[in-house]
Protein backbone atom coordinates (compact mmCIF):
# COMPACT_ATOMS: atom_id res chain seq x y z
CA UNK A 1 0.00 0.00 0.00
CA UNK A 2 1.54 3.35 -1.09
CA UNK A 3 2.52 5.53 2.08
CA UNK A 4 0.48 8.52 2.49
CA UNK A 5 1.56 12.01 1.48
CA UNK A 6 -0.98 13.24 3.40
CA UNK A 7 0.89 12.80 6.58
CA UNK A 8 3.11 15.35 6.57
CA UNK A 9 0.23 17.60 6.97
CA UNK A 10 0.14 16.11 10.24
CA UNK A 11 3.51 16.21 11.30
CA UNK A 12 3.67 20.28 10.22
CA UNK A 13 1.95 20.72 13.70
CA UNK A 14 3.51 21.86 15.80
CA UNK A 15 1.53 21.10 18.87
CA UNK A 16 2.43 18.60 21.06
CA UNK A 17 -0.28 15.81 21.79
CA UNK A 18 -0.58 12.04 22.68
CA UNK A 19 -3.26 9.70 23.35
CA UNK A 20 -1.74 6.55 24.94
CA UNK A 21 -3.71 3.43 24.33
CA UNK A 22 -3.01 -0.07 24.48
CA UNK A 23 -5.22 -3.34 23.75
CA UNK A 24 -4.92 -7.00 24.19
CA UNK A 25 -5.25 -8.49 21.14
CA UNK A 26 -3.55 -12.25 21.94
CA UNK A 27 -6.77 -14.06 20.88
CA UNK A 28 -7.95 -11.51 17.97
CA UNK A 29 -4.90 -12.46 16.34
CA UNK A 30 -4.68 -16.13 16.98
CA UNK A 31 -2.19 -15.95 20.21
CA UNK A 32 -4.48 -16.33 22.89
CA UNK A 33 -3.88 -19.96 24.57
CA UNK A 34 -5.26 -21.40 27.12
CA UNK A 35 -3.18 -24.08 28.27
CA UNK A 36 -0.97 -20.96 30.26
CA UNK A 37 2.38 -22.19 32.06
CA UNK A 38 2.62 -23.50 35.49
CA UNK A 39 6.48 -23.16 35.77
CA UNK A 40 9.16 -22.16 38.43
CA UNK A 41 9.35 -18.25 37.87
CA UNK A 42 7.64 -18.05 34.43
CA UNK A 43 9.29 -18.85 31.09
CA UNK A 44 10.79 -16.53 28.32
CA UNK A 45 8.84 -15.04 25.50
CA UNK A 46 10.72 -13.78 21.92
CA UNK A 47 9.42 -11.34 19.45
CA UNK A 48 11.56 -12.31 16.68
CA UNK A 49 11.13 -12.57 12.99
CA UNK A 50 12.54 -16.18 13.01
CA UNK A 51 11.43 -16.92 9.44
CA UNK A 52 12.87 -13.60 8.12
CA UNK A 53 9.69 -12.44 6.04
CA UNK A 54 9.60 -9.38 7.38
CA UNK A 55 7.31 -9.78 10.20
CA UNK A 56 8.23 -10.07 14.10
CA UNK A 57 7.10 -13.55 15.10
CA UNK A 58 6.21 -14.82 18.72
CA UNK A 59 7.72 -17.80 20.53
CA UNK A 60 7.02 -18.49 23.80
CA UNK A 61 8.52 -20.76 26.27
CA UNK A 62 6.16 -23.28 28.14
CA UNK A 63 6.40 -25.64 31.37
CA UNK A 64 7.45 -29.64 31.48
CA UNK A 65 5.81 -32.05 28.48
CA UNK A 66 4.65 -29.02 26.43
CA UNK A 67 6.82 -28.47 23.18
CA UNK A 68 7.62 -24.51 22.72
CA UNK A 69 4.83 -22.53 21.05
CA UNK A 70 5.76 -20.94 17.93
CA UNK A 71 3.56 -18.53 16.29
CA UNK A 72 4.14 -17.64 12.80
CA UNK A 73 2.96 -13.90 11.76
CA UNK A 74 1.12 -14.43 8.21
CA UNK A 75 0.58 -11.16 8.04
CA UNK A 76 -1.14 -9.80 11.63
CA UNK A 77 -2.76 -13.29 12.32
CA UNK A 78 -0.69 -15.45 13.38
CA UNK A 79 -0.54 -19.79 13.32
CA UNK A 80 0.62 -21.64 15.33
CA UNK A 81 3.55 -24.11 13.91
CA UNK A 82 5.96 -26.69 14.32
CA UNK A 83 9.62 -26.68 13.11
CA UNK A 84 11.20 -30.07 12.36
CA UNK A 85 14.11 -30.66 14.45
CA UNK A 86 13.17 -28.96 17.75
CA UNK A 87 11.68 -31.64 20.17
CA UNK A 88 11.91 -29.61 23.17
CA UNK A 89 9.77 -30.85 26.04
CA UNK A 90 11.63 -30.14 29.14
CA UNK A 91 10.86 -26.49 31.14
CA UNK A 92 12.28 -23.96 29.18
CA UNK A 93 13.07 -20.67 30.32
CA UNK A 94 14.94 -18.13 28.19
CA UNK A 95 14.63 -18.51 23.89
CA UNK A 96 16.93 -16.69 21.57
CA UNK A 97 17.12 -16.84 17.98
CA UNK A 98 20.69 -16.16 16.99
CA UNK A 99 22.31 -16.72 13.58
CA UNK A 100 25.31 -18.76 16.09
CA UNK A 101 27.12 -19.96 12.80
CA UNK A 102 27.35 -16.71 10.52
CA UNK A 103 25.46 -18.55 7.77
CA UNK A 104 22.46 -16.05 7.18
CA UNK A 105 19.64 -17.62 9.13
CA UNK A 106 18.60 -17.87 12.26
CA UNK A 107 19.31 -20.73 14.61
CA UNK A 108 17.56 -21.37 18.11
CA UNK A 109 18.76 -21.40 21.62
CA UNK A 110 17.05 -22.63 24.35
CA UNK A 111 17.30 -22.72 28.36
CA UNK A 112 15.84 -25.08 30.33
CA UNK A 113 15.92 -25.66 34.39
CA UNK A 114 14.89 -29.37 34.54
CA UNK A 115 17.13 -30.32 31.36
CA UNK A 116 19.09 -29.96 29.12
CA UNK A 117 19.87 -26.58 27.49
CA UNK A 118 19.80 -27.14 23.56
CA UNK A 119 21.34 -24.87 20.34
CA UNK A 120 19.49 -25.95 17.22
CA UNK A 121 20.77 -25.26 13.97
CA UNK A 122 18.90 -23.97 10.91
CA UNK A 123 19.66 -25.72 7.47
CA UNK A 124 17.96 -22.65 5.77
CA UNK A 125 14.01 -23.95 5.73
CA UNK A 126 13.63 -23.83 9.48
CA UNK A 127 14.53 -27.28 9.71
CA UNK A 128 17.08 -27.82 12.84
CA UNK A 129 19.25 -30.37 14.06
CA UNK A 130 20.40 -30.27 17.51
CA UNK A 131 24.14 -29.44 18.27
CA UNK A 132 24.63 -28.88 21.71
CA UNK A 133 26.64 -31.20 22.53
CA UNK A 134 29.02 -30.88 18.71
CA UNK A 135 29.24 -26.90 19.66
CA UNK A 136 31.04 -27.63 22.70
CA UNK A 137 28.21 -26.77 25.14
CA UNK A 138 27.76 -28.02 28.63
CA UNK A 139 24.97 -30.42 28.31
CA UNK A 140 24.11 -31.01 31.99
CA UNK A 141 20.57 -29.99 33.83
CA UNK A 142 22.29 -26.76 35.51
CA UNK A 143 19.06 -25.13 35.98
CA UNK A 144 19.60 -22.90 33.86
CA UNK A 145 17.71 -19.52 33.47
CA UNK A 146 18.84 -16.79 30.95
CA UNK A 147 21.59 -16.68 28.52
CA UNK A 148 22.94 -13.47 26.38
CA UNK A 149 25.17 -13.59 22.87
CA UNK A 150 27.47 -10.79 22.47
CA UNK A 151 31.23 -10.27 20.15
CA UNK A 152 33.58 -10.00 23.37
CA UNK A 153 36.40 -10.58 21.39
CA UNK A 154 35.80 -8.63 18.16
CA UNK A 155 36.05 -11.94 16.03
CA UNK A 156 32.86 -11.48 14.33
CA UNK A 157 31.01 -14.23 15.68
CA UNK A 158 28.76 -14.66 18.62
CA UNK A 159 29.99 -15.54 21.95
CA UNK A 160 27.53 -16.68 24.83
CA UNK A 161 27.04 -16.32 28.86
CA UNK A 162 25.00 -18.54 30.21
CA UNK A 163 23.30 -18.20 33.94
CA UNK A 164 22.88 -20.30 36.28
CA UNK A 165 20.28 -20.23 39.27
CA UNK A 166 21.72 -23.03 41.65
CA UNK A 167 23.81 -23.57 44.40
CA UNK A 168 26.23 -26.19 43.72
CA UNK A 169 29.58 -25.91 42.68
CA UNK A 170 28.66 -26.94 39.10
CA UNK A 171 25.54 -24.26 38.67
CA UNK A 172 28.34 -21.71 38.81
CA UNK A 173 27.84 -19.04 35.42
CA UNK A 174 29.75 -20.06 31.96
CA UNK A 175 30.81 -17.45 29.57
CA UNK A 176 31.75 -19.71 25.78
CA UNK A 177 33.80 -18.36 23.38
CA UNK A 178 32.76 -18.39 19.79
CA UNK A 179 35.30 -20.41 17.44
CA UNK A 180 33.65 -20.54 14.41
CA UNK A 181 30.41 -22.25 15.70
CA UNK A 182 32.47 -24.03 17.77
CA UNK A 183 32.50 -22.94 21.40
CA UNK A 184 35.03 -22.77 24.21
CA UNK A 185 34.36 -22.68 27.98
CA UNK A 186 36.73 -19.64 28.76
CA UNK A 187 35.32 -18.61 32.47
CA UNK A 188 38.32 -18.94 34.43
CA UNK A 189 40.51 -17.86 31.66
CA UNK A 190 38.66 -14.48 31.69
CA UNK A 191 38.31 -14.34 35.17
CA UNK A 192 34.39 -14.70 35.42
CA UNK A 193 33.65 -15.67 39.26
CA UNK A 194 33.21 -19.75 39.23
CA UNK A 195 30.95 -19.46 42.66
CA UNK A 196 27.31 -20.57 41.89
CA UNK A 197 25.67 -16.87 42.78
CA UNK A 198 22.05 -18.13 41.90
CA UNK A 199 22.22 -15.43 38.77
CA UNK A 200 18.98 -15.23 36.88
CA UNK A 201 19.76 -13.14 33.64
CA UNK A 202 23.10 -11.05 32.39
CA UNK A 203 23.52 -8.90 29.29
CA UNK A 204 26.53 -7.44 27.10
CA UNK A 205 26.68 -4.21 26.76
CA UNK A 206 29.46 -1.40 26.27
CA UNK A 207 29.03 0.54 29.84
CA UNK A 208 31.67 2.93 29.07
CA UNK A 209 31.74 3.56 25.36
CA UNK A 210 35.15 2.29 24.97
CA UNK A 211 34.04 -0.06 21.95
CA UNK A 212 33.84 -3.50 23.80
CA UNK A 213 31.16 -5.21 25.02
CA UNK A 214 30.84 -5.54 28.85
CA UNK A 215 28.82 -8.22 31.15
CA UNK A 216 26.19 -7.46 34.12
CA UNK A 217 24.90 -10.46 35.88
CA UNK A 218 21.66 -9.97 37.72
CA UNK A 219 21.84 -12.65 41.06
CA UNK A 220 19.04 -13.34 43.39
CA UNK A 221 18.92 -13.46 47.29
CA UNK A 222 20.41 -10.80 49.12
CA UNK A 223 23.76 -13.28 50.08
CA UNK A 224 24.52 -12.29 46.53
CA UNK A 225 25.73 -9.26 44.92
CA UNK A 226 24.63 -8.34 41.41
CA UNK A 227 28.33 -8.70 39.03
CA UNK A 228 29.44 -6.26 36.51
CA UNK A 229 32.55 -7.08 34.45
CA UNK A 230 34.50 -4.92 32.41
CA UNK A 231 36.02 -5.89 28.91
CA UNK A 232 39.82 -5.90 29.15
CA UNK A 233 39.71 -6.38 25.20
CA UNK A 234 42.32 -8.87 25.74
CA UNK A 235 40.45 -11.98 26.62
CA UNK A 236 39.91 -11.01 29.88
CA UNK A 237 37.14 -8.86 32.58
CA UNK A 238 37.71 -7.04 35.60
CA UNK A 239 34.86 -6.98 38.27
CA UNK A 240 34.28 -2.97 38.53
CA UNK A 241 31.01 -3.95 40.41
CA UNK A 242 32.51 -2.20 43.68
CA UNK A 243 33.89 0.70 41.92
CA UNK A 244 31.06 1.21 39.78
CA UNK A 245 28.34 1.05 42.26
CA UNK A 246 26.42 -1.52 41.21
CA UNK A 247 26.92 -4.34 43.04
CA UNK A 248 23.14 -4.79 45.00
CA UNK A 249 22.41 -7.56 46.71
CA UNK A 250 18.61 -7.82 46.46
CA UNK A 251 16.18 -10.34 44.59
CA UNK A 252 17.98 -8.71 41.30
CA UNK A 253 15.80 -10.50 37.90
CA UNK A 254 16.42 -8.74 34.90
CA UNK A 255 18.68 -6.77 33.47
CA UNK A 256 17.41 -4.17 30.87
CA UNK A 257 19.35 -1.84 29.13
CA UNK A 258 18.50 1.86 27.45
CA UNK A 259 19.35 4.91 27.38
CA UNK A 260 16.35 6.24 29.07
CA UNK A 261 17.49 10.58 29.04
CA UNK A 262 19.37 10.32 26.20
CA UNK A 263 22.69 11.74 27.27
CA UNK A 264 24.82 8.76 25.35
CA UNK A 265 25.65 6.16 28.26
CA UNK A 266 23.18 3.49 28.50
CA UNK A 267 21.64 2.64 31.71
CA UNK A 268 20.11 -0.34 33.38
CA UNK A 269 17.02 -1.33 35.16
CA UNK A 270 17.01 -4.18 37.49
CA UNK A 271 13.62 -5.59 39.10
CA UNK A 272 13.20 -6.79 42.78
CA UNK A 273 10.58 -7.09 44.76
CA UNK A 274 8.66 -4.98 47.26
CA UNK A 275 11.81 -3.51 48.47
CA UNK A 276 12.09 -1.48 45.28
CA UNK A 277 13.35 -2.06 41.58
CA UNK A 278 16.61 -0.31 40.57
CA UNK A 279 17.23 2.44 38.01
CA UNK A 280 21.19 2.47 37.72
CA UNK A 281 21.71 6.08 36.10
CA UNK A 282 24.92 5.92 33.98
CA UNK A 283 27.03 9.11 35.32
CA UNK A 284 29.79 8.27 32.14
CA UNK A 285 32.61 8.49 34.20
CA UNK A 286 32.64 4.71 35.18
CA UNK A 287 29.97 5.04 38.14
CA UNK A 288 26.47 4.23 38.20
CA UNK A 289 23.38 6.24 40.65
CA UNK A 290 20.58 4.45 41.33
CA UNK A 291 17.53 6.88 40.93
CA UNK A 292 14.45 4.84 40.88
CA UNK A 293 13.21 6.69 43.59
CA UNK A 294 13.42 10.20 42.00
CA UNK A 295 12.34 9.32 38.53
CA UNK A 296 9.46 7.49 39.59
CA UNK A 297 9.87 3.90 38.51
CA UNK A 298 10.50 1.96 42.13
CA UNK A 299 7.40 -0.10 41.49
CA UNK A 300 7.39 -1.61 44.91
CA UNK A 301 6.25 -4.62 44.04
CA UNK A 302 7.40 -8.35 42.98
CA UNK A 303 8.47 -7.07 39.49
CA UNK A 304 10.59 -9.75 36.88
CA UNK A 305 10.45 -8.71 33.26
CA UNK A 306 11.32 -4.82 32.06
CA UNK A 307 11.63 -3.46 28.43
CA UNK A 308 12.19 0.38 27.71
CA UNK A 309 9.92 1.79 24.67
CA UNK A 310 9.09 4.76 23.41
CA UNK A 311 5.25 4.43 23.22
CA UNK A 312 4.13 7.67 21.73
CA UNK A 313 7.18 8.33 19.67
CA UNK A 314 7.97 11.70 21.16
CA UNK A 315 11.99 10.57 21.52
CA UNK A 316 11.81 9.83 25.28
CA UNK A 317 11.94 5.98 26.12
CA UNK A 318 9.14 4.97 28.63
CA UNK A 319 9.33 1.55 30.32
CA UNK A 320 6.95 -1.14 30.88
CA UNK A 321 7.16 -3.60 34.12
CA UNK A 322 5.85 -7.27 34.44
CA UNK A 323 5.26 -8.44 37.82
CA UNK A 324 4.07 -11.87 39.27
CA UNK A 325 1.32 -9.87 41.77
CA UNK A 326 -2.12 -10.72 40.48
CA UNK A 327 -4.19 -7.84 41.44
CA UNK A 328 -5.95 -9.37 43.98
CA UNK A 329 -4.01 -7.38 46.74
CA UNK A 330 -4.59 -3.62 45.74
CA UNK A 331 -1.30 -2.16 47.55
CA UNK A 332 1.21 -4.13 45.11
CA UNK A 333 1.18 -3.46 41.70
CA UNK A 334 0.59 -6.44 38.97
CA UNK A 335 2.04 -4.38 36.30
CA UNK A 336 3.10 -0.88 35.39
CA UNK A 337 3.75 1.20 31.88
CA UNK A 338 5.80 3.89 33.25
CA UNK A 339 5.28 6.96 30.79
CA UNK A 340 8.49 9.41 30.66
CA UNK A 341 7.36 12.68 30.61
CA UNK A 342 10.59 14.32 28.66
CA UNK A 343 12.34 15.40 31.43
CA UNK A 344 13.32 11.83 32.53
CA UNK A 345 10.29 11.56 35.62
CA UNK A 346 7.93 9.00 34.98
CA UNK A 347 4.52 8.35 35.54
CA UNK A 348 1.58 5.43 35.90
CA UNK A 349 -1.16 6.88 33.13
CA UNK A 350 -4.57 5.20 33.53
CA UNK A 351 -7.17 4.70 31.67
CA UNK A 352 -4.91 3.32 28.53
CA UNK A 353 -5.32 -0.44 28.83
CA UNK A 354 -3.27 -1.81 31.24
CA UNK A 355 -5.79 -1.10 33.86
CA UNK A 356 -7.52 -4.30 32.97
CA UNK A 357 -3.92 -6.74 33.76
CA UNK A 358 -4.58 -8.89 36.70
CA UNK A 359 -2.27 -12.09 35.89
CA UNK A 360 1.24 -13.16 37.42
CA UNK A 361 3.61 -11.93 34.84
CA UNK A 362 6.95 -12.59 34.04
CA UNK A 363 9.01 -12.08 30.93
CA UNK A 364 8.16 -9.35 28.37
CA UNK A 365 9.34 -8.40 24.92
CA UNK A 366 8.38 -5.39 22.52
CA UNK A 367 8.06 -6.65 18.45
CA UNK A 368 6.02 -4.27 15.99
CA UNK A 369 3.74 -6.88 14.87
CA UNK A 370 1.14 -5.37 12.60
CA UNK A 371 3.61 -2.67 11.03
CA UNK A 372 2.58 -0.49 11.81
CA UNK A 373 5.71 1.32 13.34
CA UNK A 374 4.37 1.79 16.54
CA UNK A 375 6.33 -1.51 19.54
CA UNK A 376 4.01 -3.70 20.64
CA UNK A 377 4.46 -5.74 23.96
CA UNK A 378 4.48 -9.62 24.35
CA UNK A 379 4.09 -10.58 27.75
CA UNK A 380 4.20 -14.50 29.50
CA UNK A 381 1.83 -15.13 32.18
CA UNK A 382 1.67 -17.68 34.59
CA UNK A 383 -1.83 -20.18 34.58
CA UNK A 384 -3.70 -17.56 31.56
CA UNK A 385 -3.82 -16.66 28.16
CA UNK A 386 -0.88 -14.44 27.03
CA UNK A 387 -0.87 -10.74 26.43
CA UNK A 388 0.05 -9.14 22.92
CA UNK A 389 -0.85 -5.37 23.48
CA UNK A 390 -1.14 -3.96 20.38
CA UNK A 391 -0.03 0.08 20.93
CA UNK A 392 -3.13 1.42 19.72
CA UNK A 393 -1.56 5.41 20.60
CA UNK A 394 -2.48 8.28 19.07
CA UNK A 395 -0.14 11.37 18.26
CA UNK A 396 1.44 13.57 15.98
CA UNK A 397 4.86 11.62 16.19
CA UNK A 398 7.07 10.08 13.72
CA UNK A 399 9.36 7.32 13.78
CA UNK A 400 11.76 4.95 12.09
CA UNK A 401 12.80 1.56 12.42
CA UNK A 402 16.36 0.29 11.87
CA UNK A 403 17.72 -3.18 11.46
CA UNK A 404 21.51 -4.00 11.54
CA UNK A 405 23.15 -6.76 8.71
CA UNK A 406 26.42 -7.73 9.97
CA UNK A 407 29.08 -8.36 6.81
CA UNK A 408 32.88 -8.95 8.77
CA UNK A 409 30.78 -8.21 11.93
CA UNK A 410 28.02 -11.12 13.67
CA UNK A 411 25.57 -11.23 10.98
CA UNK A 412 22.42 -10.19 13.25
CA UNK A 413 24.15 -6.72 13.97
CA UNK A 414 24.25 -7.49 17.88
CA UNK A 415 26.85 -5.36 19.90
CA UNK A 416 26.55 -1.99 17.74
CA UNK A 417 26.02 1.44 18.97
CA UNK A 418 23.10 3.63 16.52
CA UNK A 419 22.81 7.42 17.18
CA UNK A 420 20.01 9.09 15.92
CA UNK A 421 19.93 12.90 15.59
CA UNK A 422 16.87 14.84 14.04
CA UNK A 423 15.12 17.99 14.89
CA UNK A 424 18.70 18.96 16.88
CA UNK A 425 17.79 15.73 19.37
CA UNK A 426 20.15 12.85 19.61
CA UNK A 427 18.59 9.51 20.81
CA UNK A 428 21.16 5.87 21.33
CA UNK A 429 20.39 2.78 20.85
CA UNK A 430 22.51 -0.62 21.47
CA UNK A 431 21.18 -3.95 19.71
CA UNK A 432 21.44 -7.08 22.16
CA UNK A 433 20.20 -10.70 22.45
CA UNK A 434 18.83 -11.80 25.50
CA UNK A 435 17.47 -8.88 27.61
CA UNK A 436 15.55 -8.07 30.22
CA UNK A 437 13.98 -10.90 32.51
CA UNK A 438 14.22 -13.97 29.65
CA UNK A 439 13.28 -11.76 27.14
CA UNK A 440 14.16 -11.35 23.44
CA UNK A 441 12.98 -8.03 21.73
CA UNK A 442 12.61 -7.42 17.84
CA UNK A 443 15.89 -7.47 15.84
CA UNK A 444 14.49 -3.88 14.76
CA UNK A 445 15.43 -0.83 17.12
CA UNK A 446 12.26 1.08 17.23
CA UNK A 447 12.94 4.81 17.31
CA UNK A 448 10.46 7.90 17.80
CA UNK A 449 11.59 11.10 16.33
CA UNK A 450 8.25 13.27 17.93
CA UNK A 451 7.32 15.63 14.74
CA UNK A 452 10.85 15.57 12.97
CA UNK A 453 9.70 14.49 9.17
CA UNK A 454 13.31 14.17 7.88
CA UNK A 455 16.24 12.38 10.14
CA UNK A 456 19.28 14.13 10.20
CA UNK A 457 21.92 11.87 10.97
CA UNK A 458 21.91 8.01 11.86
CA UNK A 459 25.44 6.77 12.89
CA UNK A 460 26.57 3.44 13.25
CA UNK A 461 29.85 2.45 15.70
CA UNK A 462 30.57 -1.54 14.59
CA UNK A 463 31.66 -2.95 17.69
CA UNK A 464 33.38 -5.54 15.28
CA UNK A 465 35.86 -3.22 13.23
CA UNK A 466 35.80 0.47 15.50
CA UNK A 467 34.21 1.68 12.08
CA UNK A 468 31.98 4.25 12.27
CA UNK A 469 29.09 4.28 9.09
CA UNK A 470 27.18 7.96 8.74
CA UNK A 471 23.79 7.90 6.84
CA UNK A 472 22.03 11.29 6.16
CA UNK A 473 19.00 12.89 5.26
CA UNK A 474 16.58 9.93 6.09
CA UNK A 475 12.48 9.89 5.92
CA UNK A 476 10.80 8.91 8.44
CA UNK A 477 7.96 6.23 8.98
CA UNK A 478 9.22 3.06 7.90
CA UNK A 479 12.17 0.43 8.32
CA UNK A 480 15.20 0.36 7.02
CA UNK A 481 17.90 -2.52 7.27
CA UNK A 482 21.26 -0.80 7.25
CA UNK A 483 24.33 -3.56 5.96
CA UNK A 484 27.89 -2.62 7.76
CA UNK A 485 30.09 -0.78 5.26
CA UNK A 486 27.16 -0.44 2.50
CA UNK A 487 24.78 1.98 3.93
CA UNK A 488 20.93 1.27 3.44
CA UNK A 489 20.63 -1.95 1.75
CA UNK A 490 16.59 -2.37 1.52
CA UNK A 491 13.53 -0.49 3.17
CA UNK A 492 10.33 -1.76 4.11
CA UNK A 493 6.39 0.26 3.30
CA UNK A 494 5.03 -0.02 6.83
CA UNK A 495 1.22 0.09 7.11
CA UNK A 496 -0.22 3.00 5.89
CA UNK A 497 -3.45 4.15 4.64
CA UNK A 498 -3.87 6.23 1.50
CA UNK A 499 -6.88 9.07 1.24
CA UNK A 500 -8.08 12.57 0.83
CA UNK A 501 -9.43 14.57 2.92
CA UNK A 502 -11.75 18.35 1.96
CA UNK A 503 -12.18 20.63 2.42
CA UNK A 504 -9.53 21.31 5.28
CA UNK A 505 -9.04 23.10 7.33
CA UNK A 506 -13.72 23.81 7.03
CA UNK A 507 -15.93 26.58 8.25
CA UNK A 508 -19.06 23.76 8.37
CA UNK A 509 -16.95 21.19 10.58
CA UNK A 510 -17.86 18.91 8.10
CA UNK A 511 -15.23 17.05 6.95
CA UNK A 512 -15.23 14.54 3.18
CA UNK A 513 -12.70 11.27 3.15
CA UNK A 514 -12.34 10.50 0.04
CA UNK A 515 -10.10 6.53 0.08
CA UNK A 516 -8.28 5.62 -2.49
CA UNK A 517 -8.04 2.37 -4.51
CA UNK A 518 -11.50 1.60 -3.31
CA UNK A 519 -10.65 1.02 0.24
CA UNK A 520 -13.23 0.63 2.86
CA UNK A 521 -12.73 2.33 6.42
CA UNK A 522 -12.76 -0.13 9.38
CA UNK A 523 -12.49 2.38 12.34
CA UNK A 524 -12.84 5.95 12.61
CA UNK A 525 -11.95 7.65 15.75
CA UNK A 526 -11.41 11.91 16.53
CA UNK A 527 -9.73 12.90 19.03
CA UNK A 528 -8.82 16.60 20.47
CA UNK A 529 -5.47 17.82 20.99
CA UNK A 530 -5.32 16.54 24.79
CA UNK A 531 -6.14 12.67 23.19
CA UNK A 532 -10.10 12.40 24.56
CA UNK A 533 -11.73 10.41 22.48
CA UNK A 534 -14.50 12.23 20.64
CA UNK A 535 -16.08 10.29 18.03
CA UNK A 536 -15.54 6.54 17.14
CA UNK A 537 -17.56 5.28 14.03
CA UNK A 538 -17.69 2.12 12.09
CA UNK A 539 -17.55 2.92 8.61
CA UNK A 540 -18.48 0.98 5.28
CA UNK A 541 -18.34 3.46 2.72
CA UNK A 542 -15.85 4.59 -0.19
CA UNK A 543 -16.84 8.27 0.61
CA UNK A 544 -17.35 9.16 4.22
CA UNK A 545 -18.27 12.65 6.09
CA UNK A 546 -16.76 13.54 9.44
CA UNK A 547 -18.99 15.72 11.12
CA UNK A 548 -17.16 18.29 13.52
CA UNK A 549 -20.14 21.28 13.58
CA UNK A 550 -21.28 20.88 17.15
CA UNK A 551 -17.65 21.05 18.09
CA UNK A 552 -15.94 24.53 18.58
CA UNK A 553 -13.20 25.73 16.33
CA UNK A 554 -10.15 24.35 16.68
CA UNK A 555 -7.74 21.24 15.66
CA UNK A 556 -8.69 17.72 15.96
CA UNK A 557 -7.07 14.30 14.49
CA UNK A 558 -9.11 12.04 12.92
CA UNK A 559 -7.61 8.02 13.37
CA UNK A 560 -8.40 6.12 10.33
CA UNK A 561 -8.36 2.21 9.96
CA UNK A 562 -8.49 0.28 6.92
CA UNK A 563 -7.61 -3.82 7.12
CA UNK A 564 -5.03 -3.96 9.62
CA UNK A 565 -3.18 -0.19 8.45
CA UNK A 566 -4.61 2.88 10.02
CA UNK A 567 -3.09 6.88 9.80
CA UNK A 568 -3.74 9.85 11.73
CA UNK A 569 -4.46 13.06 10.15
CA UNK A 570 -5.44 16.93 11.60
CA UNK A 571 -8.38 18.36 11.29
CA UNK A 572 -8.64 22.19 11.45
CA UNK A 573 -11.96 23.52 12.58
CA UNK A 574 -12.54 27.09 11.85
Amino acid sequence: MKRALFVLALTMSTISWAQLSFLDQASTIGVGYSFGINSFHGGGVSFVDFDQDGKDDLTFATESTEKIHFFRNDGVVFTKISLPGIDQSTESKQLLWVDYDNDGDLDFFVTSTNGPNKLYQNDGSLSFTDVTSSSGLFTEDLNTFGACFGDIDKDGDLDLFITNRGITVEQRNYLYRNDNGTFVDITVAAGINISPEQSFCAAFFDYDNDGDQDIYVANDKFTNQNRFYKNNNDGTFDDVSTASGTDISIDAMSTTIGDYNNDGWFDMYITNTPNGNVLFKNNGDGTFTDVATSSGTIFSSTAWGAVFLDADLDSSLDLYVSGSMDGSNMSFLSSAFYHNNGSNVFSIPTGIGFDSEGNSSYSNAIGDFNNDGAPDIAVMNENANYYVWENQSVHNNNWIKIKLEGITGNKDGVGNRIEITANGKTQYRYTLCGEGYLGQNSMSEFVGVGTATIIDEIKIIWNHSGQTETITNIPVNQGITIQEGNGVLRTSEEHKVDFNVYPNPSSTGVFNIRMNESAIIKQLRVYDVSGRLLLSEDKVTEMNTIDLNRLRSGVYFAKITVGTASSTIKLIRN
